[in-house]
């Protein structure tokens, strides 16, 4: 399963940042904000690459933005070979994309607490994150259901419904469809 969902997640991952990306110029193009340069600065941070104030390093920014994103499509394909799949999978999943963003941003200094941030400013990254997520998750659920149900979902169809009088699946069951 786990060869299966790296591949997989880096493709979904890949693919969900492409997204994210189309959109984020979309509503530059509509809004007149700026693009963000954070990811190139985590970057030359956490490597130890030279800083230089006024400079927008283009190749690093694209090399964080889409490396990031594919990463962390890994996570989400294993989330759906799992059996975690859909819509609620998927807003589980804009939380991961925002807080390895956050954590990353500020253990490095370059970013401050969302709560800190201008409220429109906060609303528009939550709505790329969350885009990200929900494309990532369609696409990591697609490739994961041409293997049939995960263990989650086939532990769930054991009796529907949630339910406490209904054990884990044999050990034989968990790992195969």
């Amino acid at each position: 399963m786990m060869k299966q969902a790296l591949r997989e997640g880096l493709i979904a991952g890949a693919a969900g940042t492409v997204v994210m990306t189309l959109g984020e110029k979309l509503e530059q193009r509509l809004t007149g904000r700026p693009g963000s340069h954070v990811p190139a600065r985590v970057a030359e941070r956490l490597t130890g690459m030279a800083e230089r104030p006024g400079r927008q390093p283009v190749a690093v920014n694209w090399a964080m933005h889409y490396g990031q994103g594919a990463l962390l499509g890994i996570l989400r394909s294993v989330m759906a070979h799992a059996g975690l799949r859909g819509p609620w999978a998927s807003a589980k999943f804009t939380v991961v994309r925002l807080t390895n963003d956050q954590i990353l941003e500020n253990a490095t200094g370059v970013g401050a607490p969302p709560e800190t941030w201008p409220r429109l400013e906060l609303g528009v990254d939550l709505l790329h994150k969350a885009v990200y997520a929900f494309a990532t998750g369609a696409i990591a659920d697609a490739l994961a259901s041409r293997g049939g149900l995960g263990p989650g979902q086939r532990h769930a169809a054991m009796r529907p419904g949630r339910r406490t009088d209904v054990g884990p699946l044999p050990r034989e069951d968990a790992y195969t469809p």
